[in-house]
């Protein structure tokens, strides 16, 4: 389900978090394990398919892999320090804010 709905545009990896942990009821940093295990493959073959076909700008790719990585491994540092209490308000009120900019975006493109 959450393949298919973020092939539609929305973020299948944010609403298979709170699937996760709202409906499942895992700890937060389970959730967010398990999110990052099922965005890899989906990565990998994407990003297999755009080296093929010739998409890849090597030279932005790579410093962005570069500070990706840097910026991912400072966030699961600081993710297991945060209480799980608060990481679940901070992640609640990051969607409500991406929520917001997309119901704006969209309502500046409707005619």
């Amino acid at each position: 389900m959450c393949g298919v709905i973020s092939g539609l545009g929305i973020g299948g990896g944010s609403i298979l978090m709170v699937l996760l942990t709202a409906v499942i009821g895992l700890e937060q940093r389970a959730a967010q394990g398990i999110n990052l295990l099922y965005f890899l493959p989906t990565a990998l073959a994407s990003l297999l398919f755009h080296i093929k076909n010739r998409y890849v700008d090597w030279q932005a790719a790579i410093p962005a892999a570069i500070c990706g990585c840097a910026a991912a491994a400072l966030g699961a540092i600081l993710a297991q320090r945060i209480d799980t209490g608060i990481l679940r308000k901070l992640f609640g009120a990051f969607l409500l804010v991406v929520a917001v900019m997309e119901f704006k975006k969209t309502m500046q493109t409707e005619p």
